[in-house]
């Protein structure tokens, strides 16, 4: 067979050359067409293995109408969505259907609407649908099957996947309450986003319910951030009234808080228990390991997948707005309050 250059892209013309047939005889084969005897398909797709062809998605795209690949964008590629992208994968399998993931690289700032922008540059001829993660609005102009995880506005008309932040944060302090803590902080997480909300609804509901007034010097803004949420961590361990206890909108908030606080001189959970939100890997890692509120991150990205390949196919869809459910998982940064 003739060598094809490694550094360009092998096209079809390569494969009808080195094969030794035309270029319509490869389409046919790759199309699975009539008119090619069976030993001269199996000889043009032992050239197509040798070279490794890969047809154009866009080439594909303009004769069939789509592609077979989903698209997933994600503003960053941080524990979180990395997570998330681990049962999409997983839920992909055996579909038919590949992926690819588009990410903003963090670039997104404040700018509302990021994804709609990316989903522009992914329509028409790459993709035939998307799964948005924290998208920042849920009315997309795309022409083909979207679903949201995480939605900064909570569901709307789009169909959404998400977790109970709100019973979640609950349950959270309510461990912290449950070993003892009365003065309990929470270090929040992005003022935009819905799931974040909720985490701080929850922190006051359920410090309420225990007849315990809310004091607003106690909470502090993390937005989901390393280097924000050490810096509130230390506002509030400086404080001379500082909290016994702490619960983290996210668990990259609370472990920037142990760090902090072990920086410190304070012991976890001897002198400061913390409860973190989301049970990302890192969570069992820490030092301690965190007690967290985990969200079924991986099964979110697998209903997402298998709720985006139904409305793809126009099947009917019963619920078109899922909510899963949270679980507390105690770790080692909380302990009963000292007396």
């Amino acid at each position: 067979m003739l060598p094809v250059k490694p550094s360009s892209r092998v096209t079809i013309r390569d494969v009808a050359a080195t094969a030794g047939v035309s270029v319509a005889t490869v389409s046919k084969v790759l199309n699975a067409r009539y008119g090619v005897s069976a030993a001269t398909s199996a000889h043009v797709q032992a050239v197509i293995r040798e070279l490794g062809y890969e047809a154009s998605l866009v080439a594909q795209s303009l004769r069939n109408h789509k592609t077979n690949v989903i698209g997933i964008l994600v503003a960053d590629l941080e524990p979180f969505s990395t997570e998330l992208l681990k049962g999409a994968a997983k839920a992909i399998k055996g579909t038919g259907y590949e992926l690819v993931v588009y990410s903003a690289g963090g670039r997104t700032g404040d700018q509302a609407g990021w994804e709609q922008r990316y989903l522009s540059r992914l329509s028409g001829t790459l993709v035939d649908g998307a799964v948005l993660v924290t998208p920042t609005v849920v009315e997309v102009d795309f022409g083909s099957a979207v679903v949201a995880v995480d939605p900064h506005t909570g569901p709307t008309g789009l169909p959404t996947v998400d977790s109970d932040s709100l019973l979640g944060a609950r349950t959270g302090v309510r461990h912290l309450l449950d070993l003892g803590h009365r003065r309990i902080a929470l270090i929040g997480g992005r003022p935009d986003l819905e799931s974040a909300k909720l985490r701080e609804q929850g922190y006051r509901d359920e410090l309420r319910e225990a007849g315990i007034e809310v004091d607003p010097r106690l909470i502090q803004p993390g937005n989901y951030d390393a280097d924000d949420s050490a810096a509130a961590a230390r506002r509030l361990l400086e404080s001379p009234e500082r909290p016994t206890a702490l619960f983290a909108a996210n668990d990259m908030s609370a472990i920037a808080a142990i760090e902090v606080a072990v920086a410190m001189g304070l012991r976890v959970p001897e002198d400061l228990s913390v409860v973190g939100f989301d049970n990302v890997p890192e969570a069992a890692l820490a030092s301690p390991s965190l007690t967290t509120v985990e969200q079924p991150i991986h099964e979110m990205g697998h209903r997402a997948i298998d709720l985006l390949i139904q409305l793809m196919h126009g099947e009917q869809v019963q619920n078109s707005h899922i909510r899963l459910a949270t679980r507390l998982v105690v770790r080692h940064s909380t302990s009963r309050l000292l007396a």
